[in-house]
């Protein structure tokens, strides 16, 4: 009796030490009441139904995600909730209900799931395995990673080939900002990557030297603007129809270089960077997956 009393005591100690620390990790979510809407026509007034089934629909909901210990319920944003879960209902017919659920990301203020369900009928029994299904499907993207906040500055030329800058600068430039621009359009379409505006940086934090020759300065640039990581890239003429592409990553808050991609020598004018700066960079970041996502806040 002695020895089990010890081994009690010693249990409740673990847990009551262990406990304050995983509630203190756990992430936050608030979740507002869902709204309720009856538009079927129905002669029969079911308000009074409805009103219940929706109360025990919110507190099944609530008690499924507070039982995941990743997370944990408050009140509201303001009480330290990372998520949102927002929803409604609608009943159009006799048999036919819709649900329509959102959970937004509230420091990164997106969207990672926004949704629209269908169940049938009207009764105790359909709306708990509606809430089953809906539950399932918000932790599910409760879980999906937050976005990396990246600072994609513009790319810049080097220009190997001594051709008069001059003769072709307008064109350049042209081309640049289409390399620049569709590289942040297909990293932010991959749904890993949130995109930070640089549009007021130019060169080294408005110094004028290139950043790809600054030493990894552009870390501190992009921690400055919110940023979790930067990436530079390069492209190097080497003739007018041969040129090479680069780019690195690093993290924003050490400076640490997280990925760097080279393409090799390729062929094709001036107007075909965009073509390759995008396959390289979804090649090494998107279907590579060579950075770590960014942890969440």
């Amino acid at each position: 009796m002695h020895c089990s009393r010890l081994i009690l005591s010693a249990f409740l100690l673990f847990v009551l030490s262990c406990s304050p620390a995983d509630a203190e990790s756990a992430i936050g979510v608030a979740m507002d009441d869902f709204s309720y809407t009856d538009t079927s026509g129905e002669p029969t007034n079911q308000t009074a139904a409805h009103e219940r089934r929706l109360a025990a629909f919110m507190a099944a909901l609530r008690r499924d995600i507070a039982a995941d210990s990743r997370y944990r319920l408050v009140p509201s944003t303001r009480d330290g909730a990372a998520f949102k879960v927002i929803g409604g209902i609608q009943k159009t017919s006799t048999l036919v209900q819709w649900a329509k659920v959102a959970v937004i990301d509230v420091g990164a203020k997106k969207l990672v799931m926004d949704k629209l369900y269908s169940f049938r009928g009207d009764n105790d029994e359909s709306w708990e395995r509606a809430e089953i299904f809906l539950s399932r499907e918000i932790l599910a993207a409760l879980a999906t990673p937050v976005p990396v906040a990246l600072a994609v500055f513009d790319f810049e030329l080097e220009d190997t080939t001594g051709a008069s800058a001059e003769a072709s600068a307008t064109s350049d430039a042209s081309y640049m900002a289409e390399v620049s621009g569709s590289v942040r359009e297909a990293l932010g379409q991959s749904g890993r990557y949130r995109i930070v505006d640089v549009s007021g940086v130019r060169g080294e934090a408005g110094k004028g030297r290139a950043l790809r020759d600054c030493g990894g300065c552009e870390a501190a640039i992009a921690k400055e603007l919110g940023a979790d990581q930067s990436l530079i890239g390069v492209v190097r003429r080497v003739s007018r129809t041969e040129y090479t592409l680069g780019f690195q990553v690093r993290d924003a808050r050490t400076g640490a270089v997280l990925a760097r991609g080279d393409s090799g020598l390729r062929l094709g004018a001036d107007y075909s960077w965009k073509r390759g700066a995008v396959r390289l960079v979804s090649d090494r970041l998107i279907e590579g997956q060579q950075v770590n996502d960014a942890p969440r806040k």
